[in-house]
């Protein structure tokens, strides 16, 4: 351990526990802290305290609270936004955990490209553990290059990536489509532009992207290529959280999936802008070594994508 994490202590010293997080992503569904409160099981005072404990633990105010009810504050959505992966990160480990109570007479290993290893990967491995409470599943996420090259080691018997194709040497299916958008914050000068951007203005323009390797950016350098492809990125990031929190930041306009966005959009902590003469719709797949058909957990977990 570095002396500047023992300095700091253990990590669970910092960081609230799942229960106080659970409540702050309540907090943000109702608008509402006793709403919140009863969702979870607890007094209005105990949601309340708690609340001021994670606060004083992070050393941040999370949450407004008036007679309209209670609304997140600027650093409380981005911690919401954070809680949200952890709890869903915790579900999958709960997943994991409950199926290597039994007899382990069966694994999955699984590689999912980021957008879908957040967004919508954990509902269907909960769904797995139903049907399959013996399957141990393990989880390796990463970029598109990171799936194929997984699956195509063995490494993993299922995989899932965004993006233009199926990559070299292996098969897959389609299991849904994605859209990318543009987005910036309120105070951004595209945020009070009237008329869609060409897709020459956004070319030009310096924007935040993920790394190359991703079907993000797969689908954005294709998208734009007519234009000689995008500018130099104004800051290249490996995640769609942090790609998402820079944009919330101000720093420069994004180009992600509208599944990571949907309720900043709601919430206007981001703003969509409207571009013309680009397509920027992607498959969603799901992509196996060839000529080996998923089987066994493997082949339910596929079904359950189509659900």
């Amino acid at each position: 351990m570095s002396d500047d994490r023992a300095e700091r202590g253990p990590l669970a010293h910092r960081v609230p526990d799942l229960g106080a997080l659970e409540l702050l992503l309540a907090v943000a569904r109702h608008g509402s802290l006793g709403r919140a409160a009863r969702e979870m099981g607890i007094t209005q005072p105990a949601a309340s305290s708690r609340i001021r404990s994670m606060e004083r633990q992070l050393g941040l105010a999370l949450v407004d609270r008036s007679p309209r009810g209670s609304q997140l504050t600027e650093a409380g959505a981005l911690v919401t936004d954070w809680a949200r992966r952890v709890v869903e990160a915790a579900e999958v480990f709960d997943a994991g955990a409950q199926a290597l109570k039994g007899r382990r007479d069966s694994r999955l290993r699984v590689a999912a490209s980021m957008t879908i290893a957040e967004y919508l990967l954990p509902r269907w491995l909960i769904a797995l553990r139903t049907q399959r409470p013996d399957t141990a599943v393990s989880l390796l996420a990463g970029n598109s290059a990171m799936v194929a090259e997984r699956l195509l080691a063995g490494d993993a018997e299922l995989g899932f990536v965004e993006g233009l194709a199926v990559p070299d040497g292996l098969d897959g299916a389609v299991i849904g489509h994605d859209r990318l958008v543009v987005t910036v914050a309120p105070g951004h000068e595209w945020a009070r532009q009237r008329e869609p951007l060409t897709a020459a203005e956004l070319a030009a323009a310096p924007l935040i992207l993920r790394e190359r390797g991703s079907g993000t950016r797969q689908v954005l350098d294709s998208a734009l290529a007519q234009c000689g492809g995008p500018a130099e990125p104004l800051l290249e990031l490996a995640s769609t959280t942090a790609v998402k929190a820079a944009a919330i930041s101000g720093a420069g306009p994004v180009v992600m999936s509208e599944l990571a966005v949907t309720e900043e959009l709601a919430a206007r902590r981001l703003i969509r802008v409207r571009v013309e003469g680009v397509e920027l719709r992607r498959a969603l797949r799901a992509v196996w070594r060839r000529s080996q058909r998923p089987t066994g957990p493997a082949r339910d977990l596929l079904g359950l994508t189509k659900g």
